[in-house]
């Protein structure tokens, strides 16, 4: 479990400059996990908490870019303790100095790696979320008035009823270091307060147990103020989104979060460019780390000892599911985070979280002189636009994560925002993808069809729903398309994977096509709010979307009943046969 200090650590070194690269492995989420995995082969398990944080306490110098982790996850003893690190090969050294550290620099990202599901994830704020979490979802008690003393922290116990199939323990019989050597009694003495850091082991005795404040869904000047925050949503959602949102009034459609980016290649990534060079440090790929990271920290909270060493939990949670639970995993990081950070509750931890940084850092030119009807307004504007503008919307891979082909000739521009949604479904390939790899694969078949065979531009569709959680970018948001014959202007063409004939796409991909990409695009002002969602065969002769899925698409709200399918032209029994393999039957697309 404890190297993770070790990573964790180089976050917080005294400079904000980006330290040149000096990896030589892939920068991918299978190699942090390796390196993770030599840590813990490499220390003993009744040391190993001490041995990896006097390791990196010792690479990283002093001072600090960002308070809250040095308060909330360092301890005294952990400074002072006399023991060697461990020994790593000079490729995963190199890996730990480079990925442990986030930042935006350049109209580059560093820190970031990609992970099996295609997402790219910053590497920082994952592991501030577990190391929090090891520690038990310690509370920090805010002060009530100027002269109270500052802080106190205290912890919660940790729930061991697991509250669903994902919070089981990973492995009984895997053997761990005992979590209680991360979380000694201990005196930190680096700010001008008084901090007891206090052991949150289930056994410990004196534990003050305390729960965050969640009492103001929209904090206004009559609202109380919150007198706890969560170390764990802190450190990870809780600091960054209330510093974003301090630097200046964002539009209601464009909060400036979530900006993604391009690796130089899928195989063997080492750069990452950003699509906005003027992004904000609320990447996407920082917004998936810190939610990775208070979602593992949340199950780590949880789960009972021993816990899993954290290669094995990553390994988990980038692949299968954790503990069996295809459900807790990377691709669903939004689902389930939503129901970890609803709005009342965030909107109270960004606000304890800006008022604990006031106070840490009385200079901090954002802080300076805010009083606390304006951080609390922040923190509501903040809690607001993170629900609706990232946890609302689908997670969309850009065209280059997918691999697709330049496009031919020029896109013409739509005129946005639009009036309708057409569904279609893509018939071949007929099995859903429920893989990165797969889904990614299907992309630049269909893409390949559509250009090669068809003679048009580029992929028809305006996007492609997998069932392995994600959109796929087609001709996007602002292209028109070829999906509809004689429609492509009006509206936004969207394919879901699979022949939907006879039985339905998942429940997943339902979602992202019925409530969050509609929701989004008429929040960013792309679809009109009164749009209207038909179905392929009520414009053109096709089955498309296959009867099982039409079917589902008459129950939705936005369904137009008012135009009728028209009757598809059947292909000969000669022409099915000729079919290639990965070809759409519908070749009236355009």
């Amino acid at each position: 479990l404890v190297p993770l200090k070790v990573i964790f650590h180089m976050a917080v070194k005294g400079t904000n400059v980006i330290p040149p690269p000096t990896a030589t492995l892939p920068l991918l989420m299978d190699s942090v996990i390796q390196a993770l995995a030599e840590l813990e082969q490499k220390s003993p398990a009744t040391e190993a908490g001490h041995i990896a944080s006097m390791w990196l306490l010792s690479a990283q110098g002093s001072g600090a870019h960002n308070p809250l982790p040095r308060f909330l996850l360092e301890g005294q003893s952990l400074k002072t303790a006399k023991l060697a690190p461990p020994s790593l090969s000079p490729e995963f050294q190199g890996l730990i100095e480079e990925v442990a550290r986030h930042g935006v620099q350049d109209g580059k990202e560093y820190g970031v790696v990609l992970a099996p599901d295609g997402s790219t994830v910053a590497v920082e704020p994952l592991l501030a979320g577990l190391e929090a979490g090891l520690q038990g979802h310690r509370v920090v008690n805010l002060p009530l008035d100027s002269t109270a003393t500052f802080p106190d922290i205290g912890a919660t116990v940790p729930d061991l009823k697991a509250t669903s199939s994902a919070h089981k323990d990973t492995s009984a019989d895997v053997n761990s270091a005992d979590v209680g050597t991360l979380s000694p009694n201990v005196r930190d003495t680096d700010v001008d307060a008084e901090v007891t850091f206090l052991d949150v082991r289930p056994s410990s005795t004196g534990v003050q147990v305390t729960s965050p404040d969640v009492q103001a869904s929209s904090p206004d000047t009559k609202a109380k103020s919150p007198t706890t925050v969560d170390s764990l949503l802190m450190v990870t959602l809780a600091r960054d989104l209330g510093l974003h949102f301090l630097q200046g009034a964002q539009t209601e459609s464009n909060s400036g979060l979530g900006t993604e980016g391009c690796w130089d290649q899928l195989s063997l990534p080492r750069t990452f460019t950003l699509l906005d060079p003027e992004a904000s440090p609320l990447t996407m790929a920082f917004l998936n780390g810190a939610l990775d990271g208070a979602l593992l920290g949340d199950y780590l909270s949880k789960v009972p000892e021993p816990r899993p060493p954290l290669s094995h939990l990553l390994n988990q949670y980038y692949g299968a599911g954790v503990a069996g639970d295809p459900g807790l995993r990377s691709n669903f990081r939004r689902q389930n985070g939503a129901a970890l950070t609803l709005t009342p509750n965030l909107t109270q931890q960004v606000w304890g979280t800006l008022i604990l940084l006031q106070r840490l850092e009385p200079a901090h030119p954002q802080l300076q002189g805010m009083s606390q009807e304006q951080l609390a307004q922040v923190a509501t504007h903040a809690a607001k636009e993170f629900t609706e503008a990232f946890l609302g919307c689908p997670a969309i891979h850009p065209r280059c994560r997918w691999g697709a082909a330049p496009y031919r000739g020029s896109p013409k521009p739509l005129k946005l925002p639009l009036g309708f949604l057409y569904i279609h479904h893509t018939y071949v390939p007929a099995r859903p993808c429920t893989d990165f790899a797969l889904c990614a694969a299907n992309m630049r078949s269909m893409q390949r069809f559509h250009q090669d065979t068809q003679g048009w531009d580029d992929i028809g569709y305006s996007f492609v729903v997998g069932s392995d959680g994600y959109v796929y970018e087609g001709r996007g948001w602002h292209w028109v398309g070829a999906h509809t014959r004689g429609h492509n202007s009006r509206g936004f063409g969207v394919a879901l994977i699979g022949n939907y004939t006879a039985e339905l796409p998942s429940e997943a991909a339902l979602r992202a096509v019925r409530d969050e990409l509609p929701h989004c695009a008429v929040r960013a002002g792309l679809l009109q709010p009164d749009y209207a969602l038909l179905g392929h065969r009520q414009l053109v002769r096709t089955d498309c979307p296959g009867d099982a899925l039409f079917n589902m698409l008459r129950t939705w709200p936005r369904f137009n009943m008012n135009v009728k399918p028209r009757t598809a032209r059947r292909a000969s029994g000669r022409s099915k046969r000729r079919l290639p393999l990965m070809i759409p039957l519908a070749t009236d697309l355009q």
